[in-house]
């Protein structure tokens, strides 16, 4: 395995501009034309493997599948085997079969999204040594499979900042997926953030064992919030769809209670949205762990197709690379709690703060 190495996000501004001109699809053409691009197509395709958590979960596989469309679209391409695609996945039996259906209709680069899926994109990319894979959040050590990984530790300390100058109850929440090193990474770093403000708050920790159950995250946010938690920060992808629906019910139940939810991987700005019964709007989302999969899904696939498939090496995306932060949706935070925000992360790219990982 090649060493580990931060990855510049150029080319996407790159392919911003190839878009705002005309004529995208004869720009890939010619781009496409020289050594290497063969005869047999005309588009660099290709296409992902959702887990189980589905491509509208509104968080990690979504960004994923929006980085695709945005490949796409820079690039003049359509939907379909022709252009970029997506198989969603029912269960963990679905991964390997999904993967391999994909490599057999020929696409060039193939995705899985998610840490569950690579024992899947390691025995398939064995089998399927010509096609070109990439795993998100795991390694495989494989010479066709480029392994995306993130800081998410460095994105979760600072979102711990704001629930820690934020919270009014000093008892927090923290509802994870399912448990493992991943997961781990944006626990630790979390509390390690809320600790940094505010020594005296509380963080519960509690695991769902799913990306998929929002009934789950939605019995777990009622405990806490029951216990007097106002703060609950979510890595759990569609089992934090619960977690919303509980602070929005019971944000409508009693207007005046202070509650948040901290959305996670995208701007989960507009899950927080609700009505109170006299039909006034609310919104209950205090910010979000911003995770660009989609930054880097299209960043990949904009290499690949120009020839520069990193093969066997792992891509880390962190604060410098602007791939991990909070939301821009900032309505809720103060003056100075978004100072406070800005001088931790400042600490983080200097050296000052290290945030664990376990």
């Amino acid at each position: 395995m090649k060493k580990k190495h931060g990855l510049a996000l150029s080319l996407l501004l790159a392919a911003g501009t190839l878009l705002a001109g005309c004529g995208g699809a004869d720009k890939k053409e010619e781009a496409g034309g020289g050594e290497g691009a063969g005869d047999a197509k005309e588009n660099f395709t290709v296409a992902m493997v959702t887990d189980i958590g589905g491509v509208d979960d509104k968080s990690f596989n979504q960004s994923a599948w929006e980085g695709l469309k945005a490949y796409g679209e820079a690039n003049g391409l359509e939907k379909g085997n022709d252009g970029f695609d997506y198989l969603q996945s029912q269960s963990d039996a679905d991964y390997a079969t999904n993967l391999n259906t994909l490599a057999r209709k020929k696409f060039d680069l193939i995705y899985g999204i998610g840490y569950l899926l690579q024992p899947a994109v390691d025995e398939i990319a064995q089998q399927q040594a010509d096609t070109k894979f990439a795993i998100v959040d795991s390694v495989v050590e494989q010479p066709n499979v480029a392994s995306i990984t993130f800081k998410e530790h460095q994105g979760s300390f600072l979102v711990g900042v704001v629930a820690g100058l934020t919270t009014k109850t000093d008892k927090i929440g923290f509802v994870g997926g399912v448990e493992g090193d991943l997961i781990k990474k944006f626990e630790v770093g979390f509390v390690e953030g809320v600790k940094a403000v505010n020594p005296d708050a509380k963080v519960e920790i509690q695991y769902a064992g799913s990306f998929g159950d929002a009934a789950k995250g939605k019995q777990i946010a009622s405990s806490m919030y029951g216990l007097g938690a106002d703060i609950i920060y979510h890595a759990a992808g569609g089992t934090g769809n619960g977690v919303f629906s509980e602070a929005i019910d019971l944000k409508v139940e009693d207007p005046t209670r202070e509650l948040w939810v901290i959305g996670v991987d995208k701007d989960q700005h507009e899950e927080g949205n609700g009505k109170t019964k006299d039909g006034e709007d609310f919104n209950i989302t205090l910010t979000s762990m911003v995770k660009r999969v989609d930054v880097a899904v299209q960043d990949l696939a904009e290499k690949a197709a120009a020839d520069e498939f990193p093969g066997g090496e792992v891509i880390e995306y962190g604060i410098e690379e602007g791939a991990i932060g909070i939301a821009p949706n900032d309505q809720h935070l103060s003056d100075e709690i978004k100072a406070k925000v800005k001088e931790y992360e400042e600490k983080i790219l200097s050296g000052e703060i290290e945030v664990p990982t376990k």
